[in-house]
């Protein structure tokens, strides 16, 4: 028996890499009968057959798991936005970066496409909330060397919506990559879904770094956000306000003496980021517990 990494799931083959091969396996039977599906990123163990193909026997514990990417044990999620055509809704930035948060995995910013629309707004909006937040060309190379640092010896996946720029900058970190990308529709402005499948790749830097499916606003997995009480701990910028309300049991919305509040109020925490917490807590106080997805 050997152990490996999944790197793609594609029409129930899962293609483990040992560190020295790729190997194509099937998933043993009692896999289709546990509520455990195996994911891009998993570490498993696998039984070599002939022809470098093999049959999945068990996979190892992980550390976190994503729906929306359907991957598992990120190290880091890459969020990739645009304020050129098509322009990032911030709240849903908020809400991966939210379940990133939620999932224990470090979430970076991209703001793609600066040749076109530099987003100054959207990066100031990031940084002052404490993520750190590049200024991206997919187009003209501007800030990949800082991304390729950022993401060395990292398994992390790019996600953002459709159209953003996503397989471009991974063709622009790593020379040889082909990955196909997508026009813009003029008449929908959003990108056409070029990335079918999620895919684990292995960059020159070390990183192994995952191109997804692009989403839409309407692609909302809510049975992944986060318990409404547990929310606020998903937003970095709340930390320093939380347990100074007037109420124990504040939920931030609109309460009396909220210190978190009082903090947007000031400036110091962006009014953007608490809309999207309320549109979140609105969202998870409507999922009943039994209908959520554990991990």
């Amino acid at each position: 028996m050997r152990e490996g990494i999944i790197l793609k799931a594609l029409s129930g083959f899962y293609y483990v890499d040992d560190g020295q091969s790729v190997w194509t396996c099937r998933a043993r039977g009692k896999h289709r009968y546990s509520r455990l599906t195996p994911l891009v990123g998993d570490q498993v163990r696998f039984t070599p057959l002939e022809n470098h193909s093999g049959a999945l026997d068990e996979i190892l514990p992980r550390k976190n798991e994503f729906y929306r990417p359907a991957v598992a044990n990120i190290d880091l999620l890459v969020v990739v936005a645009s304020q050129a055509v098509p322009t990032t809704d911030p709240f849903l930035i908020d809400r991966v970066t939210s379940i990133a948060a939620s999932r224990g995995c470090e979430a970076l910013i991209c703001v793609n496409k600066c040749d076109l629309e530099p987003g100054e707004a959207l990066i100031q909006t990031y940084e002052k909330a404490g993520f750190l937040t590049l200024r991206l060309s997919a187009e003209t190379g501007e800030g990949i060397d800082r991304l390729r640092q950022a993401i060395a010896g990292k398994v992390c996946a790019f996600t953002g919506n459709s159209g953003v720029g996503k397989s471009s900058i991974l063709n622009a970190l790593e020379e040889g990559f082909h990955l196909a990308t997508g026009e813009i529709s003029d008449k929908l402005s959003r990108g056409r879904h070029t990335t079918r499948h999620v895919e684990l790749f292995r960059l020159s830097c070390g990183a192994l770094a995952a191109d997804t499916p692009g989403f839409s606003s309407f692609d909302v997995d809510r049975m992944e956000l986060a318990r409404k009480e547990e929310l606020q701990h998903s937003f970095r910028e709340f930390k320093p306000y939380l347990g100074k309300c007037q109420f124990l049991d504040c939920a931030h919305l609109k309460e009396k003496g909220c210190a978190v509040l009082e903090a947007v109020k000031a400036g110091d925490i962006p009014q953007s980021r608490h809309q999207s917490y309320v549109r979140l807590y609105e969202q998870a106080k409507a999922v009943p517990d039994w209908e959520r997805k554990e991990t």
